[in-house]
């Protein structure tokens, strides 16, 4: 439902991952404006963006849950399959693309109801639980079942989404396709000195150990709980919060309640392509996901060999194992991130080691290369037949 240069987060970043890696396919997509200072029509890498919906001068990330953007959520569900359509009746597209059940799978039904001849590929990527956006989707309940069953194919992030998909009644073989990687934790392409700029920028002194999260700031990411950890930690370790969300004055609130104001840092959203220069800038990455689709911020801190904290909560169970490729806690449980934090500060060899692993696992699993070309070929070609 957003797309670049604004508003992005993992699925925005595959899909822009996976187009600019393949070039015989021309790409189409419908998403909403939000901001009045983009075009209604422009190309970003692959894809020719087409922005619809209700936009307001330069709206921050937090505008986007409140009046009259908010709106967009729902409108969105039947606008967009009707600009689709109109879109068609140009363009005679070859294959249609959802990106998320609850995001996009009701306009893709509604088009499918349209055009039952045109191929359609389903990619499931949701982060958020799955009893939680049934829930949601019931008011639409029929078109969000039929955007499931009538797919011609789907690609699932992670095997926890493959299930679902077979329980909410698809008959055919799910392709399980990772997320990637960020590539310039994959391929650094920065300097010491942008890194020290953003240790300056924090306001990192010698000796401070900074834990780092990026990631919205939404309930399923559950910065509540790692706030909560920091005053069983000495005084030297902060936190780094890198991004933006409906949470962020709750976490505030929170942060002042704790008297925690000169130990955690609230950085806003900043463009992807610099969220690396904050990993680089910390020491652990912490972020005890509530519910995940994959999650691409761990892999991505795996990448720059940070010692990485998290649950093992839906696709997280890929690839997060305690003591081998990271620290792994309960959900809801301070405690256990703190004895984590604790555990890394004073075992260096281990932490090397377990580094180490995690970063030979990400560059072997979850290079996008790779999947782009598994993309083209196990999906776009295979099922679709474009």
């Amino acid at each position: 439902m957003a797309y670049y240069p604004h508003f992005t987060s993992g699925a925005e970043a595959a899909v822009r991952e996976i187009t600019d890696r393949i070039d015989d396919i021309e790409f189409h997509m419908v998403t909403n404006r939000y901001d009045s200072e983009l075009p209604k029509e422009e190309k970003i890498g692959n894809v020719v963006v087409h922005r619809i919906g209700i936009a307001t001068k330069s709206p921050s990330f937090e505008d986007l849950s409140t009046m009259p953007l908010h709106l967009n959520k729902y409108l969105y569900q039947f606008s967009a399959a009707f600009k689709g359509l109109e879109l068609h009746k140009k363009y005679k597209f070859d294959g249609m693309w959802a990106l998320m059940a609850h995001s996009a799978g009701v306009p893709a039904a509604i088009f499918n109801m349209f055009q039952p001849k045109v191929p359609y590929l389903l990619t499931l990527q949701e982060g958020d639980p799955t009893e939680y956006i049934e829930k949601v989707m019931k008011p639409v309940w029929p078109l969000f079942s039929r955007a499931f069953t009538q797919a011609t194919a789907i690609q699932a992030i992670s095997s926890f989404l493959r299930d679902w998909a077979y329980a909410r009644g698809f008959k055919g073989e799910v392709n399980l396709i990772h997320n990637g990687a960020n590539p310039r934790d994959l391929h650094p392409t920065f300097s010491e000195e942008e890194i020290k700029k953003i240790k300056k920028e924090l306001g990192k002194k010698e000796g401070d150990v900074f834990l780092v999260n990026t990631a919205r700031l939404v309930h399923q990411k559950a910065f509540d709980i790692t706030i909560k950890a920091l005053p069983m930690l000495p005084a030297h370790v902060k936190l780094v919060i890198v991004g933006g969300g409906d949470e962020r004055e709750m976490l505030q609130d929170l942060v002042k309640e704790l008297k925690l104001e000169d130990r955690v840092i609230f950085v806003g959203q900043v463009d992807r392509s610099v969220v690396t220069l904050y990993r680089k800038a910390s020491d652990i990455f912490v972020c005890a996901s509530r519910s995940e689709g994959l999650g691409n911020a761990f892999l991505s801190a795996m990448a720059s060999r940070l010692p990485v904290i998290a649950t093992r909560e839906g696709g997280l169970s890929e690839f997060m194992e305690d003591g081998k490729t990271g620290w792994v806690v309960e959900k809801d449980n301070p405690e256990q991130i703190a004895a984590a934090v604790k555990d890394i500060l004073e075992d260096r060899e281990k932490v090397g080691r377990i580094a180490e692993t995690a970063q030979k696992m990400v560059f072997e699993e979850y290079n996008w290369d790779r999947i782009g070309e598994k993309m083209r070929q196990e999906v776009f070609k295979d099922k679709l037949n474009i």
